[in-house]
């Protein structure tokens, strides 16, 4: 026997009951007591083991995404992008990488019915040769703010109210009426597409922008779009209702029973690249997390397809456990200077390390999958086997060296210290585009929406002018459909 050759499984189980420690269990019905009525012995380890793990088979909850699910599959290369990148796993057509995808509702908790209006997660671990990739997005290709410095706060905001606990429209309006960049997502969110009808129908974008680095060291800004083949379909509120009020699981068990009825979903992956040197020639700034690009000049590339052909063998190793983090890339792939990826890079992985511990990347659904090698060594539920008697680097001892260099970009930075905005900041134009994109009956359920929140009311009358005038700015029979309804005369 070679105690170190497998990793804890429930595939080594044995037929009998025993402890953590292995020991066998040969009641595991009744507690140790004197005599068949006397009180229970503190020596009953067994007991004493069963319940402490209990006790504590709950983690925290994430802050956001907290309901999820999660399922397995691959990731084949369909079309050549080499030029744009030398990253392993898109290195020819027809490569395949597995992967695990978790979807989840945002900003509700980890038991809400999965058919409350709000944005999805849409995250993906590809287990590539060299590494890991996490790919992080949302079912919009936009967010709320542009700099991570609102992140803590605007959570506060759609949370529930500290002293109620109630999510309230109030609270929300009354914080992004000092952020107008937020009238694009709010397009989306109160769209018809703000509830879809389950996972397996949804679009998925990685939101931020990243870069693509090929072999010359040529720099490409990047979107990742997920296009799932079977449509896009949506929840009206109506429907919501009636669903949620019959199985607020419903996504979870449609993303489960498709999988295991062999109807495996599927998305394409495309992507949009800008040149770097040509941004400028564009009204928005291509690292503004709030701005789409426009598919008519920056058209949609195909990439590959991922196929989901696995759910999960336990949810909770495999959904609660399973953590993402936009800081990690492999070579080929980059950050940009995205404020908002920026904050992210630190924020997820210190989220879960506080969630789920300092080594919660040798968690096996979180560990790559690839040879890996480091001096990362011990700490909290640290459970990788370790021999070697060089923890340091560099040593003459240790063959380990340094990995061949792969091309980072080049850029070269020049600057003041400052906190400010970005200078294109064009806050209105995109969104008043989309809604004038929708035909009279979508027009008229999202103005209805807005109608609802701004009709709180403890929405003063200085907040609901601020979001007419917003949307005036984006669309002028938008604003004053807003005001008729509310009965707010429009300042001209």
């Amino acid at each position: 026997m070679d105690p170190y050759k497998q990793r804890p499984s429930s595939a080594y189980n044995t037929p009998f009951w025993t402890t953590n420690s292995g020991a066998p269990v040969w009641n595991n019905n009744s507690a140790l007591t004197i005599g068949s009525r006397g009180p229970i012995l503190l020596e009953d380890y067994h007991l004493v083991e069963k319940l402490a793990n209990f006790d504590r088979e709950r983690i925290p909850e994430r802050v956001v995404h907290a309901r999820g699910a999660s399922a397995k599959g691959f990731f084949e290369v369909t079309h050549d992008i080499t030029h744009l990148t030398c990253a392993d796993f898109l290195r020819a057509p027809g490569v395949q990488t597995p992967v695990i995808v978790r979807f989840s509702t945002v900003i509700h908790e980890r038991g809400s019915p999965e058919t409350l209006r709000d944005p999805r997660g849409f995250a993906v671990k590809f287990y590539t040769r060299e590494g890991n990739f996490d790919l992080v997005g949302n079912n919009f290709p936009v967010f709320f703010v542009r700099d991570g410095m609102k992140f803590p706060d605007m959570v506060h905001a759609l949370k529930p109210n500290p002293k109620s606990h109630i999510q309230e429209n109030w609270r929300i309006l009354d914080f992004f009426s000092h952020h107008p960049e937020s009238l694009h997502m709010f397009t989306f969110l109160f769209d018809d597409l703000g509830i879809p009808q389950d996972y397996r129908h949804m679009d998925g974008s990685g939101v931020n922008t990243y870069t693509l680095i090929n072999k010359e060291g040529k720099v490409h800004y990047v979107k990742f779009h997920w296009r799932p083949t079977c449509g896009v379909k949506c929840l009206l509120d109506e429907e919501a209702i009636r669903v949620g009020g019959s199985n607020h699981s419903h996504a979870t068990q449609d993303l489960y029973d498709s999988i295991e009825a062999g109807s495996y979903p599927e998305w394409k992956l495309y992507i949009q690249t800008i040149d770097p040197d040509h941004e400028d020639k564009y009204d928005f700034d291509p690292v503004d997390v709030t701005k789409t690009w426009p598919e008519d000049i920056l058209p949609l590339q195909p990439v590959g397809r991922l196929v989901l052909n696995k759910n999960i063998d336990n949810f909770f190793a495999e959904n609660e456990q399973l953590a993402f983090c936009p800081a990690i890339i492999v070579p080929g792939i980059y950050y940009s200077d995205d404020k908002l990826l920026q904050t992210r890079i630190f924020s997820y992985a210190d989220t879960q390390r506080h969630r789920l511990g300092p080594n919660y990347l040798q968690l096996p659904v979180n560990a790559p999958k690839c040879a890996h090698h480091n001096n990362h060594h011990d700490g909290f539920m640290n459970f990788m086997h370790r021999d070697e008697e060089v923890n340091y680097f560099p040593s003459r001892i240790d063959p380990a060296h340094h990995a061949e260099r792969y091309p980072q970009p080049p850029a070269v930075y020049t600057g003041k210290r400052e906190r400010c905005v970005i200078e294109k900041e064009n806050n209105f134009k995109q969104p008043g585009e989309k809604y004038r994109s929708w035909p009279a009956d979508r027009q008229e359920r999202f103005v209805g929406r807005w109608v609802d929140a701004l009709s709180d009311p403890r929405v003063t009358h200085e907040i609901r002018n601020i979001w007419i005038s917003y949307w005036s700015q984006a669309d002028k029979s938008l604003g004053q459909k807003l005001a008729s309804h509310l009965n707010v005369k429009i300042d001209t």
